[in-house]
């Protein structure tokens, strides 16, 4: 008898393995932004003039995110002041902390691995299919990654027109890799969805 259900057993959990695993690897090629804007952008300014704001600084990093937000700004219509003040000043924040973070957590089925009954998301027992994965909340400390755009106008009494800020979380610190994906969402609807929370979805190139 134990050897029969060892003979099935065995293929089936290696094939339940597998797919918990292809499953993972799937999630984790997939990066999410929430995005919250608030704007009051005034309508006919294609063409006109902006500038960093002063003090930004002039290190390798602030140079690599500012030709980021540079490239996203370019394809709104607004033209990048040269010799003279632009009419709206781009002001950055951004960084990476660590919080405390409550995720989901694969964990493998006793069905397999000993003992029919434990704590289950659905309450105690099986899993809805009696093997494969369960999914359990597992406290982790995670980076939060966030990027704010500010961008104000001088002509009228140097009022914010503009701020959106973007979060994205990561297993460590990954700031330089989620930059693109932040400037990204940051400005996706440019200039719109003034008040709004928003979810974008950016799949992880392998």
């Amino acid at each position: 008898m134990m050897e029969w259900i060892n003979r099935w057993f065995g293929p089936m959990r290696s094939l339940f393995l597998l797919v918990g695993a292809l499953a993972l690897a799937g999630c984790a090629s997939t990066l999410s932004a929430r995005v919250t804007t608030f704007e009051q952008w005034p309508s006919g300014v294609e063409g006109q003039t902006w500038q960093f704001a002063p003090g930004e600084g002039n290190g390798l990093e602030v140079q690599a995110y500012q030709d980021m937000v540079r490239a996203a700004i370019g394809a709104t219509g607004l033209v990048e002041a040269q010799n003279a003040p632009g009419r709206f000043v781009v002001a950055l924040d951004y960084g990476s902390e660590s919080q405390p973070r409550t995720v989901r957590q694969a964990v493998p089925d006793p069905f397999f691995y000993g003992g029919f009954y434990g704590p289950r998301y659905w309450g105690w027992g099986y899993g809805p299919w009696g093997y494969g994965p369960d999914w359990v909340p597992v406290e982790v400390i995670a980076q939060r990654n966030h990027l704010t755009v500010s961008i104000r106008d001088r002509s009228h009494a140097d009022q914010e027109v503009y701020r959106s800020t973007a979060v994205i979380w990561s297993q460590d610190e990954a700031l330089a890799s989620v930059m693109p994906y932040m400037v990204s969402a940051v400005f996706d609807g440019f200039p719109g969805n003034n008040g709004q929370v928003r979810t974008i979805e950016y799949r992880e190139p392998r």
